[in-house]
């Protein structure tokens, strides 16, 4: 993997500051997994009760965490979640699947928890085995001195080629309870749509069940993450999670049940305003990246039919050299 030095020119001036939220805290750590003098573990610890939902990549070569995580998100629930940057995992077999294993039966200690309530993510090179043995026994402490102020050492954690950590905070009124959603995520290579080596962690202290939360997000990252592509790649660790603490019932937030419900409409516009806003941001941090274009149809049947064009363009060599070396042919772009 190679070491980046050279900061995104679309790189904010100023990083988003995101608040602690009520009900999950954050701890990294040095494992050495790949890197050296640099953080590459990080532990996310919610408390009882914590609503989960996800949205996994559609490859057929999907790592380990990847599958373990198909099976935790059946339950909806989680306690924990643990990252590592470095070694993504993928392609390593049974010794991947060893991995996961041991990984989650230190974090399950940790706090605690149920298998299920066990969420974890992979990034970093394919192919090569997973000593989970690096930093399974560290679990423990970081899951003891975890802060609810660690946002942005958390997104550093999990940087691989990143450039720059990708926070992004919003807030929104359920009834009359205002509730928060922090979000981070990495990205910089292998990206397309159905994500792609992309991973993307939202907390909120909304009090809200995981199929509102499914709904939410399914709905969400189409229109977000699966609407940005840099070099059309679709990575094998592709992870959003989407987290709900609940504790904004402990102020009076009620509990709704339904997706759709008008007391949603605001929550629902702001999570998905974060997520374009952390999707822009992944797209601006493309390996190599000298520009940065978004592509408006009008006049399609559908926004189905809008997206494929959209992307055909986004996804053409040809145009993108053109774009590359400043080549105003429009031809490229009818062709």
């Amino acid at each position: 993997m190679a070491n980046v030095t050279k900061v995104s020119p679309f790189a904010p001036q100023t990083l988003a500051i995101l608040e602690p939220l009520s009900g999950v805290r954050f701890a990294t750590a040095e494992a050495g997994i790949r890197y050296k003098g640099r953080t590459d573990l990080m532990v996310a610890v919610m408390d009882e009760g914590t609503a989960a939902a996800g949205v996994l990549t559609k490859s057929k070569t999907a790592s380990a965490p990847v599958l373990w995580c198909r099976k935790a998100l059946k339950k909806g629930k989680a306690r924990i979640l643990v990252v590592n940057s470095g070694n993504a995992n993928a392609f390593t077999g049974q010794k991947g699947e060893d991995a996961v294993a041991l990984t989650a039966e230190h974090a399950c200690a940790a706090v605690d928890c149920k298998p299920h309530e066990v969420f974890l993510a992979s990034t970093g090179v394919i192919g090569e085995p997973m000593d989970a043995g690096k930093f399974a026994h560290l679990l423990q402490g970081l899951a003891e001195t975890a802060q609810a102020d660690a946002f942005e050492a958390a997104a550093r954690a999990i940087m691989t080629t990143d450039t720059y950590p990708k926070l992004a905070t919003r807030t929104a009124m359920i009834g009359n309870v205002k509730v928060t959603i922090n979000g981070f995520c990495k990205g910089a290579g292998m990206i397309a749509p159905d994500m792609a080596t992309m991973l993307c962690f939202i907390f909120t202290d909304a009090a809200l069940p995981p199929k509102v939360l499914q709904e939410l997000l399914n709905e969400h990252v189409e229109t977000t993450f699966n609407c940005m592509t840099i070099d059309g790649d679709t990575s094998t660790s592709d992870t959003c999670l989407l987290f709900a603490t609940g504790s904004a019932g402990e102020r009076g937030q009620k509990t709704i049940d339904n997706a759709k419900s008008k007391k949603l409409v605001g929550f629902s516009a702001a999570l998905h305003d974060l997520m374009e806003d952390l999707a822009i941001q992944v797209a601006k941090d493309g390996e190599g990246l000298s520009k940065f274009v978004t592509f408006e149809i009008e006049g399609a049947k559908s926004w189905e039919g809008a997206r494929k064009i959209a992307l055909s363009c986004a996804n053409s060599p040809i145009l993108k050299t053109a774009i590359a070396g400043e080549d105003p042919n429009w031809g490229r772009v009818v062709m």
